[in-house]
């Protein structure tokens, strides 16, 4: 297989820091408040705070669960980039899919480098901190610019089942995903 060819490529990637932002007013976000020596809990699960995180980014893609376990806690997964992977030039050869809580994306040829596409971009599962941000998150579509705060987090079960976020912007495959306690989305 070329480089100037790749066949289907699945990567869950770890989110990122804030990269790019645009410059264009929000839409009015929807908040609750918290702070790191908080803990939550969600459907009987228990959601520790790791990190704040505050995130500004494209739409790449989105996805409804409703069926797996994770639904309970996640019910929107959003595949999210930034910096070139938020460029519509470099969008346009990029072909982007979502299932199974993975992000996958395809290319004929390089837009700009791999590593670049995979630092660049993400698929992170949404925890809504209310109902009003459960359903701005499932409002949101592809394409739009997206800003949401909230922490990365880890999420815990009685039964000793956990879903830990990533921390880094290095990682991707399996379990480098963010898992984020969204407090605020605004997206336009």
């Amino acid at each position: 297989m070329s480089l100037g060819r790749i066949v289907i490529v699945a990567l869950l990637i770890g989110g990122g820091w804030q990269y790019w932002h645009s410059h264009k007013p929000h839409a009015p976000a929807v908040a609750v408040a918290a702070s790191m020596d908080h803990e939550w809990t969600a459907n009987g699960y228990r959601i520790l705070p790791l990190q704040k995180f505050d995130f500004d980014a494209r739409v790449l893609g989105t996805e409804h669960y409703s069926m797996d376990r994770e639904a309970d806690l996640a019910p929107v997964d959003l595949a999210l980039g930034w910096g070139p992977m938020a460029d519509p030039a470099v969008l346009a050869k990029v072909s982007i899919s979502q299932s199974s809580r993975f992000y996958y994306w395809h290319v004929d040829e390089w837009p700009i480098p791999r590593r670049e596409i995979e630092i660049h971009s993400a698929n992170m599962h949404m925890i809504p901190a209310s109902a009003d941000v459960e359903r701005a998150l499932k409002s949101v579509k592809t394409g739009q610019h997206v800003h949401f705060s909230g922490y990365l987090v880890e999420a815990r079960a009685p039964d000793g089942w956990h879903w830990v976020s990533s921390l880094t912007r290095e990682d991707t495959g399996a379990g480098a995903c963010e898992l984020v306690w969204v407090e605020n989305i605004a997206a336009q």
